[in-house]
């Protein structure tokens, strides 16, 4: 990588002092907040209709409209672990992105109404545009084959968001959900093409052993942070009886306990994991997919808080038992995917706390949605606690991932 031609390769020159996260990166994530956040309120216009139909598709509803976001954060993570994030030009590739993501996250309450095209533009020029500006920089990188891959396979996928854009209501989400499907289903592939052999890199994968698992933590982070954001506002908005407010202790100890349960001991030494991974390509997909997993079990569980702090007595349904218990148990079994990339293990702790939750369901279905929190709270209580006992007088334990 040493020719700078005209200042084109030198974009690629990450030095040590540059491996962290930047000032820039950290302004996108604060969009990405106020981005999720965005879907928490626009699954609860549904979650809490009187239709069953309408408060079931409010599930499918978040999928949708969360995996293009956490996509594009996620891509832009990783053009900012390849290149230098202090030259001008990578610098304003952040800053478009960040402003797209704001564009997506001011669309989502009309999302499949009126505002479709305000969603759906900024993620395809986002994707199409930025791999083309960045290829002059590529002459002889590996990474030069990845981002043709990646521009070609713009054209199918786009043509199915367009279409969604073109229709409305759930034809408009059936076509987004397949859209993104293709799009990450394709990444994982590496955008494969007929006849050639898949590229050494992957969109998963990152130059520095350092810079994009401490990402994927910080997008930990900013899911747990929607979660307080999300749990506070409801808080206000709402009568402080002793109902609301236990279910605010609840939700807050909650998400002490998620984040206690990712950096204990997984998250800890994730860099340490993937820098001495034997495949780090699969080690950084692997990474990346049970981060993804993660997040979107958070933001259900914030989804799952303002059910408890709007409805804490209220009468049983099953989409809002589906919310409370499934949220933490997808982000447990994401974390299960984090040890095995991590320490190349099954935790069983984790196994036998989603199979409880999966179990509480049934006589949880007659009770008040608070109920299900607490025992969520419980469930999520005793991993710490057995995370705890198995680290207790011993030394801190070293990641030993898969050579």
């Amino acid at each position: 990588m040493g020719l700078r031609g005209g200042g084109r390769r030198d974009l690629l020159e990450r030095r040590e002092d540059v491996r962290q996260a930047n000032f820039l990166e950290l302004f996108v994530d604060l969009v990405l907040v106020f981005a999720l956040a965005g879907v928490v309120d626009r699954v609860m216009q549904d979650i809490s209709a009187g239709d069953p139909v309408v408060r079931w598709r409010s599930l499918a509803y978040l999928l949708v409209l969360a995996m293009p976001l956490i996509w594009l954060w996620i891509t832009t993570a990783h053009i900012t672990s390849w290149f230098d994030p202090r030259r001008r030009k990578i610098q304003g590739i952040v800053l478009a992105s960040a402003f797209g993501l704001l564009v997506m996250a001011s669309s989502l309450p009309y999302a499949f109404a009126s505002r479709g095209w305000a969603f759906v533009l900024p993620y395809l020029v986002l994707h199409c545009a930025r791999p083309l500006l960045l290829l002059p920089s590529l002459h002889g990188h590996a990474l030069r084959d990845l981002y043709v891959r990646s521009v070609l396979w713009c054209t199918a996928p786009a043509a199915i968001w367009i279409a969604g854009a073109l229709v409305g209501g759930v034809a408009r989400a059936t076509l987004w959900a397949v859209a993104v499907t293709v799009d990450i289903v394709a990444a994982q592939l590496r955008w494969p093409l007929p006849r050639r052999a898949r590229p050494p890199v992957s969109a998963w994968a990152m130059d520095s052993g350092h810079h994009l698992p401490e990402r994927y933590q910080q997008l930990l982070l900013i899911a747990l942070g929607e979660t307080v954001l999300a749990a506070g506002i409801t808080f206000t908005d709402q009568p402080a009886t002793a109902a609301t407010s236990a279910a605010l202790v609840v939700a807050y100890l909650s998400t002490v306990l998620l984040w206690r349960i990712y950096f204990y001991r997984s998250g800890q030494v994730l860099t340490e994991a993937v820098a001495a991974a034997g495949d780090r390509l699969a080690a950084g997909q692997a990474t990346g997919i049970a981060h993804v997993v993660m997040v979107i079990g958070i933001v259900t569980t914030a989804v799952g808080y303002e059910i408890v702090l709007e409805h804490p007595g209220g009468r049983p349904e099953p989409v809002w038992l589906a919310v409370v218990l499934g949220g933490p148990a997808l982000f447990l079994y994401g974390r299960i995917r984090l040890e095995r990339v991590v320490f190349n293990r099954l935790s069983i702790r984790r196994v036998v706390a989603i199979a409880t939750l999966a179990a509480a369901a049934v006589p949880l279905r007659l009770a008040p949605p608070l109920m299900a929190a607490v025992v969520a709270a419980i469930v999520l209580l005793g991993v710490a606690l057995a995370d705890a006992g198995h680290a207790a007088r011993r030394p801190p334990e070293r990641p030993s991932p898969a050579h």
